[in-house]
């Protein structure tokens, strides 16, 4: 890892928004900063010398000559001051009320747009209540600020303070991904101050041009498979199956005095634990839940010597599988985000089988259209027979069994776990893990 040598050196993957803001700031005030050059988040950011500066791995993070900063508005205020307050206002009641709406557009704007968004790039798992509370709070938030901007050409006073910078870096995320035209057209003095900072020469250089979103994607739920998805498509009629014993005896006039069904509905919560297919196999002196708890325990600089060689020494071959997957229609990879979302739904439609399985599926490549691969362990010898009827995704993939006895699928079984720079000749642009 670089050092700063007296320099301001910043962190970051490229177009990260969160560093447009201390980058907006270093140009308002006349300070220089220089970004590390061939970033790659995902593998620079798990190094043993970038953990020292952040433990948690993320990015912005700015090594000034004092020592290490992270989180984007703490860095964003220490390049405001460095030369000036000028950032802040004229005055004490405007340096708080530049702090006010900083803290504003964190907690109000920033939070609540990753609520909505993250689960249609597939970061986190899709909840309807969730999403509902996510775009009220937008939509509150935003008549907050057009309200304060009907009369204000600026948040704070009559200049750019660090709270438009601030501002407008979140704001960047949802005009771009989510706030159609139709969603803020009853915010007409937000867009009136959006696009017109958005253009200024310091937002533009380092926020980029500015596209608004014409339609609203969808998280992936599951629910509308494409034409590739059909297989087993009665399966999507199960929990209306399941459901509709509790509708019947939600109805006060089908309960009598004799019924039972409140107590075999306390019964029915446990079956899904009850005897799984899998849990008849021969016993397997691999424990799966050791081998989760090592991964995730076993620190980036160890991984190959710990983690690794503990893989293979528990392994059990007769209780265990272990098999490759290879995405069919990569040539429709084109968007990184979407190409995540489908290994992210993949993923969350694997949940049922969580307790026998564990997966590592990657994304490759350094440009479009990029590759999705893997490699999974299940219980038992073969792919789980309810994996097959319960999944439909196990059909957009070709799946082949490793052969441990060939030590070059062996190495590529450690690749996908340990996640190196490249696997099978082709760079990682990012992972996912199933445990």
């Amino acid at each position: 890892m670089a050092q700063s040598n007296g320099r301001l050196l910043l962190h970051t993957s490229a177009g990260n928004k969160n560093a447009a803001k201390s980058l907006i700031a270093a140009e308002y005030v006349g300070v220089k900063i220089e970004i590390t050059p061939s970033f790659q988040f995902g593998v620079s950011n798990k190094t043993p010398e970038f953990l020292k500066l952040n433990p948690l791995g993320k990015v912005p993070v700015l090594e000034t000559p004092d020592g290490a900063i992270f989180e984007s508005n703490a860095i964003a205020r220490y390049v405001a001051r460095l030369k000036s307050n000028a950032l802040f206002g004229s005055s004490a009641i405007d340096a708080a009320h530049v702090e006010q709406w900083i803290d504003f557009a964190t907690t109000e704007i920033d939070a609540n747009i990753f609520r909505w968004l993250g689960p249609i790039r597939g970061r986190v798992p899709f909840s309807a209540e969730v999403q509902k509370f996510a775009i009220e709070a937008v939509q509150r938030a935003l008549a907050a600020l057009n309200t304060h901007l009907s009369t204000q050409t600026y948040m704070v006073g009559h200049f750019v303070t660090l709270a438009d910078v601030v501002l407008m870096s979140n704001l960047s995320l949802g005009y771009q991904n989510l706030f159609t035209e139709e969603f803020t057209r009853p915010y007409l003095h937000v867009d009136r101050y959006f696009w017109t900072l958005i253009n200024l020469p310091h937002f533009k250089k380092h926020l980029g041009e500015v596209v608004r979103v014409e339609k609203l994607a969808v998280p992936p739920t599951g629910d509308t498979p494409t034409k590739k998805e059909k297989a087993h498509p009665a399966k999507k009629e199960k929990p209306k199956e399941s459901s509709k014993p509790k509708e019947e005896v939600s109805k006060p006039k089908e309960i009598t005095p004799a019924d039972t069904s409140f107590d075999d509905e306390e019964e029915a919560a446990p079956k899904p634990k009850a005897k799984n297919p899998l849990d008849f196999l021969p016993p397997s002196p691999m424990v799966l839940d050791s081998w989760k708890r090592l991964y995730s325990n076993t620190k980036a600089k160890d991984f190959r010597e710990v983690a690794i060689k503990g893989f293979w020494e528990m392994y059990d071959p007769e209780g265990y599988s272990l098999w490759f997957c290879y995405y069919k229609y990569n040539d429709e990879n084109t968007v990184p985000f979407v190409t995540m979302n489908k290994v992210s739904g993949f993923l969350q439609r694997m949940d049922f089988i969580r307790k026998y399985a564990f997966g590592k599926v990657c994304i490759l490549g350094e440009s479009a259209p990029y590759k999705i691969k893997g490699v999974w362990l299940f219980r038992g010898p073969e792919i789980p027979q309810q994996v097959k009827d319960e999944c439909y995704d196990i059909e957009l993939y070709d799946w082949h069994k490793v052969d441990i006895t060939d030590e070059v699928q062996k190495e590529r079984v450690s690749a996908y776990f340990e996640e190196p720079d490249d696997i099978e000749g082709e760079k990682l642009l990012e992972a996912k893990c199933f445990k």
